[in-house]
């Protein structure tokens, strides 16, 4: 193949309670990007949205990835990349993560799928570091694979797919920006053990929530005594839109990364698009303007759509 077109899924990390080691993959909304591969080692990317992302390769996320793989190949060849990203930056929906899987993805089709999967990651984390300071996977996993993910390790690489369950997920992503590298930095750096105890026991009770498919169980797990209680400040309208979505049937949810984006997980579709008319709801009423989805989880990470 000398060019691909693909799709990169945005992803919701953290799950509230598995900080930085969970994450599943929406089938809404996705980036898409275009590939071709060039016969001498440089990355040429161009910009089909408006987000004003940088064309310096080596200050885009998917243009350090790209780089990285140039290297990793041998060094002979390039790419030129066309990104129209519908995941908007800053958005805690993995935008930065599908631009690094999806490159790292786009790449290796290109290249005859000479990486494997442990190799991609480790690839599309050079993006991550580069947009948040930090190498984190809970994005970057599902985005590859699919699916609900848990990072059991990063060095070394040890993901866990787990089974995903028949849910839909309601996404508001409120039209402000909270960057992952600020919503970091105002963590505390030191808990009480009764909190990890109980943030244990909820990551716990999750995971098995997913394997066994109990979303009553998945419901109860859904809360974080550590991280949450922080960044949600970060996030107007939070507490309200969390009480009431779950008094209209949702099993739970929370933020969706590092924010501002908050998801809710239902049972049905009716629950699911009365949980999206009330996030809508608080936010015209208290006049931040949103975006609302309605999807369920991906079980198809990042996807071939067009090659030539």
């Amino acid at each position: 193949m000398e060019s691909i077109k693909i799709k990169a899924p945005g992803t919701v990390a953290n799950l509230v309670c598995g900080f930085d080691i969970l994450g599943l993959a929406l089938n809404e909304p996705c980036d898409i990007m275009e590939f071709r591969l060039l016969d001498e080692p440089k990355v040429i990317i161009h910009n089909r949205d408006a987000y004003n992302l940088p064309t310096d390769p080596e200050q885009n996320v998917a243009g350090v990835v790209l780089l990285a793989a140039i290297e990793k190949a041998g060094g002979t060849i390039g790419f030129e990349v066309t990104i129209e990203k519908h995941i908007k930056p800053g958005s805690g929906l993995g935008s930065s993560a599908a631009s690094a899987a999806g490159a790292a993805v786009g790449a290796n089709k290109l290249l005859g799928n000479r990486f494997s999967t442990d190799e991609l990651i480790q690839l599309a984390m050079i993006g991550e570091k580069l947009a948040t300071g930090v190498k984190h996977a809970d994005n970057i996993t599902p985005c590859i694979l699919g699916g609900v993910t848990l990072i059991r390790s990063i060095l070394p690489i040890d993901i866990v797919p787990l089974a995903s369950p028949d849910l839909y997920v309601t996404v508001v992503h409120p039209q402000i920006e909270v960057r992952t590298s600020d919503a970091r930095q105002i963590l505390k750096q030191l808990i009480y053990l009764k909190d990890a105890i109980k943030q244990w026991g909820n990551i716990a009770g999750l995971v098995a929530g997913f394997m066994r498919n109990d979303k009553q169980l998945i419901g109860r797990s859904l809360e974080d005594v550590i991280i949450e209680p922080v960044r949600s400040i970060l996030i107007p309208g939070f507490d309200e839109i969390k009480a009431k979505c779950k008094q209209a049937g949702a099993l739970g949810g929370g933020i969706s990364g590092s924010g501002p984006s908050i998801f809710m997980l239902s049972e049905t579709e009716q629950v699911a698009r009365e949980v999206g008319r009330i996030m809508h709801g608080i936010y015209e009423r208290i006049g931040v303007e949103n975006n609302v989805y309605v999807t369920t989880i991906s079980n198809e990470g990042v996807r071939v759509v067009e090659h030539e």
